[in-house]
Parts: C-alpha cells; structure tokens; sequence
C-alpha cells in the first residue's frame, strides 16, 4: 500500500467532499452551523449619534457655564427638540444625543441646582458614539463559511435576521469493530476492554456540527462488517478498528465488497499508519480510522475534523500556532508524528512540552494534552527552545 503524508491524504480526501446544499434555520437555532450566506447590514449602527456615559447633552460652545435644563433624552425615548444656546438634556448611556448638541457631560462632572446644571469646559465629540461607528448600512458583517457563536449570532441579529442560510449537517454513521470491545455497562470477559473509542468521537463529530448515529459494536464476521455499511444512512461512514491488514481487519475487505475505490490506502502518520479513505459504489464516503482510540483521535482530528468542515462549507484546514520546546526532541523517523503535548503561555510566550510516553493506546496521556506537536519525517533532533508547530485541543 502506498503511503501519503498527512497533507496529500487530506487533500485527497477533500477533493471527494462538496458543500451540502444550505437550508434556513432560525438564528436562535443556528449556533454550531456554518452560514451559508453573505450578511449585509440594512442600517447604521448605532443609527444616530449616541452617548457613551451617563450625564449632560451639551453645545461645547457653551461651556462652561450654568446651562438651563430642557429635557431628557433615554435609550428609546430621545429628545424630540433643538437644543439651543444655553441648554442642555440629561441624557442616558446609548441614548441619542439632540439635536443641536454635540459633546457630553458625564454626570460626576456637573452640579445641577433646580432646572440648571453648572458643566465644565468640554471638547466637541467628547463621549459621543457618532452613527455608524460599529459598521454603516450595506457592509459585510459576515461571510459565507463562518460559523456561528454566541457573538456572531449577536452580530447577525444586529442586522435583523430572525433567520439565516446555513449549510446542512452531515450525516455521519459512526461503526466500531472488534470482539475485543464491550460498552459499559456491560461486563468485559477475560479478553475483552471497554469501548472508549467510538462514544468520544460520537461527541467529537457532534461538536464538529455533524449528525451521528452509533451502532453496537460490530463483530469480527465480514458479513457483520458489510452488513453494518450496507445499512448505514449517512453520507460518511466513519470505522474505528479493522482498518489494519491483519486476519481480523475486515473493515477494508467490507469496503471492497461494496465497491469501494481507494483515494487513501494508507498515511505515513504516527499514531494512524492504518487510516484509509475511499468511495462507496452508491457514493457514500468511508473513513477508516484505527482502533487504538489515540490513533482514532489524531487521526480524527487530522482528517476527520476537516472533512466535517468542508461538507459544511467551513474552511478544512486545521489550523496550527507555533511554540517553543520547554525540552529537546531526538530525531524524528520516517513518518510524520503527531505528539500528545501540554501548551505553557507565560510572559507573552507559548511552550509546549511533549509527554515522554507517546503509546497510542494511552487515553490517559490525550487526556492531559492540550495540543498535538507536529513532527515532520526524517526531522533532525532539536534543542530546548527550538520553534515547533502545534495543533491545539479543544478543551471547551
């Protein structure tokens, strides 16, 4: 089997994914998905001018002086009148200022007695939002293949959208194989672990904005095995196990029964050597991910996570930083190595620190990393200090 590197794998996974078509949700119900659609605004915001403090709407001409009160501007009910000579309006934080005015007084500044207020010296525009300061009518506020968080939501609904264009969610069926796994809380024989694999990427593809459905752990039959694809309803069908070449790897043999063509045989990755990825005779995408679950996640997290994001129209990349060894690294070996790693940020610095034991079939150790420290094949040592690339975790 011929071995690609990380990068020519991903891009020849991505190469079979297309954008799923978009629906309209309503904005409430788009946190997590990706839009689809350019968002405009339809008016300046604020859409007048407006106070920044809590005080007087003054002419800075006029001041300082003792200035007559005239009324009262407050956010949704302004000052309906002309301020003239020797006025001013108490006014509200986020209230429009009159017309006529054009500084503000905060209130710590002045000294009212009856219908006067006494305001010192004041510059023209001090403490005024003028309109449009956050954005003006008909600028881009966000871009197709964004996707949505509290704040964007927040920024589309400033442009008055109850609903927005969002791609769909991929479909994706999630398979573990093997008669060496049992789900809790079912008692594992002798020879038998608890599958911790499959239920993290459940919520992994879920947190990804894709729609899972897990089966039961499939057993070591390749009838089972084709039988669990056959009857997958998704447009990616994700394995974890099998997907080696051993006696009991039927997970490729089940592929090939359903006509699949390989875009990926194998990566020169570690952990993940035995990740493929191919196309079904009905169209369906299979990715094979191994069975060691810290293979499966950084695997997941190399190939997986992007074709999530590009079903949904969402940049695929993952995207790196760059941080400094807290200790040296021998050198590499022939294929690309992903390292579970702990990230530092002190003095305006990033660190990062690999963990000593790298065994793939370690939870404990992805647990506790943060980051993925990305090693190139055939990288020569490096001494403390030394700049590297990271991938890092989400830990939300």
């Amino acid at each position: 089997m011929k071995l690609l590197s990380v990068d020519e794998a991903r891009a020849r996974m991505l190469a079979e994914i297309a954008a799923l078509p978009a629906e309209s949700v309503a904005l409430a119900d788009s946190v997590g998905r990706v839009l689809a659609e350019e968002i405009r605004a339809v008016r300046d915001q604020p859409p007048f001018p407006a106070s920044a403090m809590d005080g007087w709407a003054v002419r800075a001409a006029d001041c300082p002086e003792s200035l007559k009160i005239v009324g009262e501007s407050a956010a949704g009910h302004g000052f309906e009148g002309r301020v003239g000579a020797g006025e001013a309006v108490r006014i509200f934080t986020g209230a429009a200022i009159p017309d006529g005015c054009d500084a503000i007084v905060i209130q710590e500044d002045a000294e009212r007695t009856g219908d006067e207020v006494r305001v010192p010296e004041v510059a023209a525009g001090h403490h005024v939002r003028p309109a449009g300061l956050d954005f003006k009518r008909g600028e881009t506020l966000l871009e197709p293949g964004v996707r949505i968080d509290a704040w964007r939501l927040s920024l589309a609904a400033s442009a008055g959208r109850a609903e927005v264009a969002v791609h769909g969610r991929p479909r994706v069926a999630l398979l573990s194989t093997g008669e060496e796994i049992v789900e809790a809380p079912a008692a594992p024989g002798p020879f038998q672990i608890y599958d911790s694999g499959a239920p993290a990427l459940a919520v992994m593809i879920e947190g990804w904005g894709a729609a899972v459905t897990r089966s039961k752990p499939v057993r070591d039959q390749l009838e089972a095995v084709v039988a669990a694809m056959r009857g997958a309803e998704a447009e990616l069908i994700v394995t974890v196990g099998g997907a080696s070449v051993g006696d009991h790897d039927l997970v490729r043999a089940a592929g090939e029964a359903l006509g699949m063509s390989y875009r990926v045989e194998s990566v020169a990755v570690r952990p993940g050597k035995p990740t493929f990825f191919g196309v079904l005779a009905d169209g369906r995408r299979l990715l094979g991910l191994p069975g060691n679950p810290a293979s499966a996640f950084v695997c997941a997290e190399m190939f997986l996570r992007p074709i999530l994001a590009a079903y949904q129209g969402a940049l695929p990349d993952p995207v790196t930083i760059t941080a400094k060894l807290a200790a040296g690294l021998p050198a590499n070996g022939p294929r690309e190595h992903w390292m579970r790693a702990k990230l530092s940020y002190a003095e305006g610095e990033v660190t990062i620190r690999p963990y000593r034991d790298q065994d793939s079939s370690l939870i404990s150790v992805f647990a506790a990393s943060d980051a993925l420290l990305r090693r190139q094949a055939g990288a020569a040592a490096l001494p403390a200090g030394a700049v590297v690339e990271a991938l890092p975790l989400s830990r939300a």
